[in-house]
């Protein structure tokens, strides 16, 4: 296949490239948000000023985060209209307007109140600027939900009809509590908040590593590893309630995601494959390292239990690039398995030297740890998405709209051009994250900051 003769291909590379560019800054915006709230509080309730610094530099963060965010999701939205045109005909009557809620109640909730968490202080009383942060957060979690209700009607449509080429909605409330939404957003809405604690713990331990303001970041470490504490083990239950009902809503995906070809008989187990090479043209795995009667485990919480092989189902049917999303998701899997392994082994630490007279401290060794996983909450996410979408296909709408007839008839060379342009903004974009976000952790926190007038009258 030519690529660069594939309008088709080079839609579908374009809009997967604005949608892994794209998701890096939710996970950043929605839990260090809810971090924020818990910063604001605390420094409310017990007026150590070290909390409202935390404040102020870990809000410098959120807000040069969030305007990316903002300007690389806008391209998202033109390219359902431009790239894919008939799909937009089609959903766009339920589509459209979950898309249209996002925009007019979590995003304007988000940007309305930025501006007063950013440059209250001193300007509204505490009350209202806690509920300006308070809505921020809430704005940035409210986002996530819309857009995974979207997502998660793809994944499972419900509540209405296709009628003269286009989805005529029966019920909205059927539509919108579609079968994927509440375990998909419960899992995404985790990640981001696990992914943010994990920054948080990262640049703390950084901070811990090279000395510099040792007891403040101690105080944002433990906070922030307190919350990985409570996070981590529910992430593993939400993800392991999702997995089971993927088996029976998409098997199809779930088959892909374990090399799983043939259906297990009665009786047999099907075996787990941990590393494997799928093949679709021969139907089968060139090799593979396996388990007995763990998929069947997995799947099904029996030793024996039926999981649906990738023969049940015609080869045009099944999802392109089995190994992509086979290996995409051990990647998840072992990233997130990193990040709990670490987490509780610094709780277990931290547990330990709780009494200590001096204030626990960890390891260099395992500061080290932290901060280079900042990194695998991103990894573990952006491979979860591409299990997510390429293991939908080749429908991008399950069962009712083929994803080659909801794209465009664009010219090549004009979506060359635009996957090229994009890839070029998109990756200066990165460059100057990087450069201000290193600069604001090298310049450090604002350690004689002015407190505001509400809490001086107090003190």
């Amino acid at each position: 296949m030519d690529l660069l003769n594939d309008s088709l291909l080079l839609s579908r590379l374009q809009f997967a490239v604005t949608a892994i560019f794209h998701i890096l800054w939710p996970l950043l915006t929605v839990g260090l948000s809810i971090f924020l709230v818990v910063l604001e509080i605390r420094w409310l309730k017990t007026g150590d000023r070290d909390y409202f610094i935390h404040a102020r530099f870990w809000a410098k963060l959120f807000l040069l985060n969030f305007g990316v965010g903002v300007v690389s999701g806008i391209p998202l939205e033109f390219e359902f209209g431009t790239n894919w045109a008939p799909f937009s005909r089609l959903t766009g009557e339920f589509f459209g307007n979950i898309l249209g809620y996002d925009g007019a109640m979590a995003l304007m909730l988000e940007a309305g109140f930025l501006g007063v968490m950013m440059f209250g202080w001193n300007r509204v009383p505490a009350g209202m600027h806690l509920f300006a942060t308070s809505m921020v957060a809430f704005g940035s979690s409210l986002s996530a939900f819309w857009i995974m209700i979207a997502n998660g009607w793809m994944q499972t449509p419900s509540g209405g009809h296709i009628e003269n080429g286009r989805y005529v909605v029966d019920s909205y409330a059927e539509a919108i509590l579609n079968p994927n939404h509440f375990l998909g957003y419960a899992h995404m809405w985790l990640a981001c908040v696990e992914t943010s604690l994990v920054v948080v713990c990262g640049i703390s331990a950084w901070y811990l590593l090279h000395k510099r303001h040792t007891l403040l970041f101690q105080k944002s470490f433990t906070m922030a590893l307190a919350g990985l504490l409570l996070a981590t083990p529910l992430q593993i239950l939400v993800g392991d309630i999702a997995g089971i009902a993927l088996f029976h809503t998409q098997p199809a995906k779930t088959a892909a995601i374990e090399g799983h070809w043939d259906t297990n008989k009665p009786g047999e187990g099907a075996e787990w494959h941990i590393l494997a090479w799928p093949d679709k043209t021969a139907q089968a795995n060139t090799w593979a390292v396996s388990i007995p009667n763990v998929l069947s485990l997995i799947a099904t919480h029996t030793m024996d239990g039926k999981v649906t092989g990738l023969k049940e189902f015609a080869p045009t049917d099944q999802p392109p690039v089995i190994p992509l999303i086979f290996y995409c998701f051990r990647v998840m899997l072992g990233a997130g398995i990193a990040l709990a392994a670490v987490s509780l082994y610094s709780g277990f630490l931290w547990w330990k030297k709780r009494k200590s007279s001096s204030y626990p401290m960890l390891p260099a060794w395992l500061l080290k740890c932290w901060v280079a996983s900042i990194p695998l909450g991103y990894i573990a996410t952006e491979c979860g998405w591409i299990v997510r979408e390429v293991g939908r296909q080749p429908w991008a709408v399950y069962g009712l709209l083929r994803t080659e007839q909801g794209a465009s008839h664009l010219p090549t060379s004009a979506v060359a051009s635009s996957l090229t342009l994009f890839v070029i903004i998109y990756t200066l974009l990165t460059a100057a994250f990087l450069l201000f976000a290193r600069r604001i952790v090298l310049t450090g926190p604002d350690m004689n900051p002015q407190l505001p007038a509400f809490i001086t009258d107090k003190e």
